[in-house]
């Protein structure tokens, strides 16, 4: 006589089962709900890239989280530009469940996501995972959220809305943040412009000639800049690739962690950089150095 399968044993027979991508523990109803697996169980070469950029990014969050956990706390994330949000179910099932606290914040401004994440979270029991109809600025002030958020994502989060993430994290004095930025078009605007100005006139205004190298250098320069603005507000950086290049082009993963040293140099060679591409006056504000009175307060221990 077989020995009965357990109801979850049922669920990873067949295909799912020959999937070494797969963690252990992983939901495979969940992934099915998703669509990165085929109702069969089955992984095609889209949802595999897509999987990967995810548990890859849960390895550089999973540490985080259990320096949280460690002494009893119940982590609080928000997830911004959230989207069909893979990553904030993913870390729902693989930790915050067995964890038993904690909660999760997707935020995104698309509707219909919003809706069907909210249905999905509920289909699957995973109630402390909530989803908000916001856009990244929006929600710093949003009476859904806490005072205080101890980690901050925000992956592919379009053009601004990862220095709105990266403010909001300041705003809610976050212990870290982890950010993938995607498309950057603000400094490329400014570079066709020709606000570099003292740079216009030299070889260096090779770097911007071409439309490609435009975009890409304001990339560059916009990432540089986000770098050296959290080290200036007291936080640890860490600039690494999310997966290889083979499977995204927007691949650059910042990782910050709060010291509270904040870092003159970092202040001084942010100011130089906007001032020599030409960018104070339009970035300025937004780099700036003067921290809201709220932000000087150290998150908590």
């Amino acid at each position: 006589m077989k020995p009965q399968r357990t109801k979850n044993q049922k669920a990873v027979a067949g295909p799912v089962a020959d999937i070494p991508e797969l963690r252990p523990g992983q939901s495979v109803e969940l992934l099915k709900e998703l669509h990165i697996l085929t109702r069969d169980g089955r992984l095609n070469q889209d949802s595999r890239r897509k999987l990967k950029q995810v548990y890859h990014l849960f390895q550089f969050i999973e540490p985080l989280l259990q320096e949280l956990s460690a002494d009893g706390h119940a982590p609080l994330l928000a997830d911004h530009g959230a989207g069909k949000s893979y990553l904030g179910f993913i870390l729902y099932d693989l930790y915050f469940k067995a964890l038993g606290r904690g909660h999760i914040f997707g935020i995104e401004t698309r509707p219909e996501l919003v809706e069907k994440s909210r249905a999905l979270a509920g289909h699957l029991g995973f109630a402390r995972m909530s989803f908000l109809n916001l856009s990244v600025a929006e929600s710093a002030d949003a009476r859904e959220m806490p005072e205080r958020i101890d980690i901050v994502t925000a992956l592919h989060a379009c053009d601004t809305a990862t220095d709105d993430a990266i403010a909001f994290g300041l705003q809610k004095h976050a212990r870290a943040m982890v950010i993938v930025p995607c498309c950057q078009a603000e400094v490329a605007a400014c570079l066709r412009q020709g606000k570099a100005l003292q740079l216009a006139r030299t070889p260096l205004a090779e770097l911007w000639r071409h439309p490609l190298h435009t975009r890409e250098l304001g990339s560059q320069i916009t990432n540089v800049l986000r770098c050296l603005y959290l080290e200036a507000s007291g936080y640890q950086v860490t600039v690494t690739e999310l997966v290889g290049w083979e499977h995204s082009m927007k691949n650059e993963l910042i990782i910050a962690r709060y010291t509270g040293q904040k870092k003159r140099s970092a202040a001084e060679r942010l100011q130089a950089i906007l001032a020599e591409f030409g960018l104070d006056r339009v970035l300025g504000a937004r780099f700036g150095l003067e921290a809201p009175a709220e932000a000087s307060v150290a998150p908590r221990p």
